[in-house]
């Protein structure tokens, strides 16, 4: 089989050959540089170097600490704590993930930009994947298309929850005059989230939660619009009286990698205010 043949079929996209190619990147069978038209033999060894990746003008490295749960030669998964951007934008600016991360690729010598492959709120806090560069971020968006990216979270509700468990099979769609806030409207995209009631007390409810898609504020809203909003959600109908951000964390990611080619499992503990909320009210 020929090397062009091979980086084929592991989705390496003829674009991405033309940028190894005539912009610093390199192939490699058995240690040794090649070329495209190298034939290959069972049992050879093939390395894939991409080419270095220009970061945005906005994205400027800074030393912003990132606790690292997980890492390997593609991808980071990192501890993100509420109140943190994990991109600065046009309605957030200030201090991201993205600055910290980029100032980590700088100090084990990576020279790529910052590729989210999930996003989180900025007052959500838990698990966040990176893909190290952009063929890996192109993977991994592959697999959220067939919904192969499993995730946990862990919210604290308003409310004590009658049921067990639910499903809230309902569509999202922006509020007309906020670019900001989300609904639940018959003309959203259709929005699928489970949920199982850990315990509840006090007018509260712990609950693990399911989303099968990844619409916007998707946790928040569903459960909002079934008469729980999550404590701290003030944006939709939580109180901040007890606790100053939305009690959403994510807990726990589940993947086929498709380098590794293994199923890999990460948790992230409940946050410190989470437990101090469920301490003293709960």
């Amino acid at each position: 089989m020929l090397l062009r043949a091979f980086i084929g079929k592991k989705r390496i996209s003829r674009k991405a050959l033309t940028d190894i190619k005539f912009h610093g990147g390199k192939l490699y069978v058995n240690g040794i540089e090649k070329n495209v038209r190298t034939i290959l033999q069972t049992g050879d060894q093939v390395t894939v170097v991409f080419p270095p990746e220009k970061r945005g003008i906005e994205m400027h490295p800074k030393p912003i600490p990132i606790s690292i749960l997980y890492e390997d030669a593609s991808i980071l998964a990192i501890d993100k704590p509420s109140g943190l951007l994990t991109i600065p934008s046009a309605f957030h600016t200030g201090d991201s993930l993205a600055q910290g991360v980029l100032f980590y690729f700088d100090q084990i010598g990576l020279e790529s930009t910052f590729h989210a492959i999930n996003r989180l709120d900025k007052n959500t806090s838990g698990i966040m994947l990176v893909a190290k560069h952009r063929y890996i971020h192109h993977l991994f968006s592959c697999l959220q298309k067939i919904h192969a990216i499993q995730r946990i979270y862990i919210a604290i509700v308003h409310g004590e929850i009658s049921e067990k468990q639910g499903v809230i099979d309902a569509p999202i769609g922006r509020v007309a005059e906020s670019l900001i806030t989300r609904q639940v409207c018959p003309d959203g995209q259709r929005a699928l989230t489970e949920y199982q009631v850990l315990f509840c007390q006090n007018g509260y409810s712990v609950v693990k939660v399911f989303p099968k898609t990844g619409r916007t504020h998707q946790i928040r809203v569903h459960m909002a619009s079934i008469g729980h909003p999550l404590v701290g959600d003030d944006l939709y109908g939580g109180s901040v009286e007890k606790m100053n951000r939305h009690a959403l964390h994510s807990t726990h990611i589940q993947f086929y990698h498709p380098i590794l080619e293994q199923v890999i499992n990460i948790s992230c503990a409940e946050p410190t205010d989470f437990q101090a909320f469920i301490a003293a009210y709960m």
